[in-house]
């Protein structure tokens, strides 16, 4: 189970189970909206259509609701149950665990890990995990079934009273309940050659085999790979048993290593030259050039021999082709998610989380707050995630030290620790992804970053902004030609911010205005309305967003001639409509501001002829 579990509830009674299963698991908590009043994850206002995205997104969902219901609401999207998730219904007081779907695909596992979590009782069906205590065609993590069409006739014939030969090394299969014999009729081999399943029975290939890489900076990734199963059929082994690929640290974001990786499915793995030098006595191929390059006698087979460490072998010496080198080792056990050796590749994931609400964070941004190790940013934002930083390294920062933010959070990834900088609105805007890369762009030196923390893999994911927000708060104000300004002069000379807003003025565009105010900033505002002024009527349409999305939210419609500053705090966007810009009443008695989609002047009618959304 690679994505996290969705824990669905339909009522606020399910939700201390629901996040005791998620704090457990690392999985999210997704609330039916009109009955669930506390913080979740995730919120949805149409239950089937919830589970259905999720289900054929292949996401895990653990519901605690009535199985009944669950099968009816997901009937209509059941195509192969191959390629099925996981699907668990779970009692509300937690008695029951039923795996509905997905047993091929760790269903079962996990219906017993939800019941030792919640004390409750796994209703498992499947014939052979009742009887054996195993599901032959979902091999445990570490292994791979190379068959899986013949599983079914494998798992009849062996509940019809058939015995099996184990033929190779597999505590899983050793340790269940099946009928084995060293006579038996049905063949479960196991083994990382390269090699034909048996004609009545199956074949195991354990993710025991390393790949050690090395290679010139800017090498092709086709190439790596290319060499990396040459390497695999000179001697014989199977790449379904490839658990791992090695390298030093100073290839760590050298794109054919995660290429290789990439193709056989499993991580990538990166060792510093001193641990790589210290395998220089089992070294095949000794080279003091590379020595003298990296610091380190061989790269392909010292991280090979590394990854394996003192019990396992070098079974293929370095290989070379024109820019790569590969070399393969075989470890005494099988690589799993929790037995991998050496640093990863760091990531840094930049999130803007919305304004604050629940319901206006992105999925995409939530499942990487839910992979990440460690939390950075300002308090305030990281408070806004609610349960979903429980379990999280917190690392905590003041506003104005937003460098500071950047740079340490850089340096986590740096360590080989999955990252979320969390800004609120939308990363890219005004917030912290701008400094990520001001940061990969300085100088080496006192000023820079360390050579790991420029190595790191980086993810910026889009949130809602303020100004999107306000917008949608009020009405559609931005449906026209609009621009962004902000009046800080911390880092902005006040002579551009100046000149900016006169030829947004002159230009008649609708402004957003960011960070209007301070406790010690408070001419600023009060200039740009006397410049608009100029160009625009004082009946102007001037919306004040404060507290978006979050507790004490207050939408306020005032005209641009009696703006008052006073009525403008931190945490308020302010938008100004253009000269185009109107307001109309709802019967509700409610004001909306509205910008026209064409201009009143353009000759003809424009209503028609304008197109709508992106396209425009």
């Amino acid at each position: 189970m690679t994505k996290s579990p969705a824990i669905i509830i339909l009522s606020e009674a399910a939700l201390p189970m629901a996040r005791r299963i998620a704090a457990s698991l690392g999985g999210e908590v997704h609330g039916l909206d009109r009955r669930i009043s506390e913080s979740v994850d995730i919120t949805f206002t149409e239950t089937g259509s919830h589970l259905a995205s999720l289900f054929l997104a292949g996401r895990p969902v653990i519901g605690l609701m009535a199985a009944g219901a669950m099968i009816r609401l997901l009937a209509p999207h059941l195509m192969d149950k191959m390629s099925e998730p996981p699907v668990l219904a779970v009692s509300e007081d937690g008695s029951a665990v039923v795996p509905l779907l997905g047993g091929h695909h760790g269903a079962n596992d996990l219906a017993r890990a939800v019941a030792a979590i919640v004390d409750g009782f796994a209703a498992i069906t499947t014939a052979g995990d009742v009887k054996f205590g195993v599901a032959l065609d979902a091999p445990p993590e570490g292994y791979a079934l190379a068959n899986p069409h013949s599983a079914k006739q494998v798992m009849a014939d062996l509940v019809a009273g058939g015995s099996a030969r184990l033929e190779g090394h597999a505590p899983w299969l050793a340790h269940s309940r099946l009928p084995l014999s060293p006579d038996g009729g049905i063949v479960l081999a196991v083994s990382d050659a390269a090699m034909a399943p048996p004609e009545n029975g199956l074949l195991y290939h354990p993710k025991t085999l390393v790949l050690g890489i090395g290679c010139e900076r800017g090498a092709g990734g086709d190439e790596a790979l290319a060499l990396a199963l040459e390497s695999l059929a000179e001697a014989g082994l199977a790449p379904q048993s490839v658990g791992l690929v090695a390298s030093i640290d100073v290839k760590a974001d050298e794109a054919a290593v995660h290429h290789v990786a990439r193709h056989f499915g499993c991580a990538a793995r990166f060792f510093d030259a001193a641990t790589l030098e210290a395998e220089t006595p089992r070294l095949k191929n000794s080279s003091d050039i590379v020595f003298t390059e990296v610091g380190c006698h061989g790269v392909a087979e010292g991280a090979a021999l590394a990854a394996i460490g003192a019990s396992g072998a070098l079974i293929a010496e370095k290989r070379k082709s024109r820019r790569a080198t590969c070399a393969v080792g075989r470890a005494v056990a099988p690589f799993t998610a929790d037995r991998l050796p050496g640093r990863a590749r760091g990531r840094l994931m930049v999130v803007g989380i919305g304004p604050g609400s629940d319901g206006w964070r992105s999925p995409e941004v939530s499942e990487m707050v839910a992979a990440s190790t460690d939390l950075v940013g300002y308090s305030l934002y990281l408070d806004l995630l609610g349960p979903l930083a429980e379990g999280k390294a917190r690392h905590d920062f003041d506003l104005g030290k937003e460098e500071a933010r950047v740079r340490h959070a850089m340096e986590l990834a740096g360590e080989g620790r999955s990252v979320a900088l969390v800004c609120s609105g939308d990363a890219g805007i005004y917030a912290m992804a701008t400094l990520v890369f001001e940061l990969l762009d300085k100088a080496d030196g006192v000023e820079g970053l360390t050579d790991a923390a420029r190595r790191i893999e980086i993810a910026v994911s889009p949130g809602i902004s303020a100004l999107q927000a306000a917008a949608a708060r009020a009405g559609a104000p931005l449906g026209h030609d609009f621009c962004t300004i902000s009046l800080s002069d911390l880092l902005t000379p006040w002579d551009d911010i100046k000149r900016r807003v006169r030829a947004a003025g002159e230009g008649d565009f609708v402004i957003a205005f960011y960070n209007p105010v301070s406790k010690k900033r408070r001419t600023q505002l009060a200039w740009a309305r006397d410049s608009l002024l100029t160009h625009r009527p004082a009946s102007t349409p001037v919306i004040l967003a404060t507290n978006l999305g979050r507790e004490g939210e207050l939408i306020r419609i005032v005209e641009l001639g009696s703006l008052d500053v006073d009525d403008v705090d931190m945490l308020t966007v302010v938008v100004v409509g253009s000269s185009n810009s109107s307001t109309v009443r709802t019967g509700d008695g409610r004001t909306w501001v509205y910008t026209p989609r064409g201009y009143a002047r353009k000759e003809g009618s424009a209503m028609t002829h304008i197109p709508t959304g992106d396209a425009a």
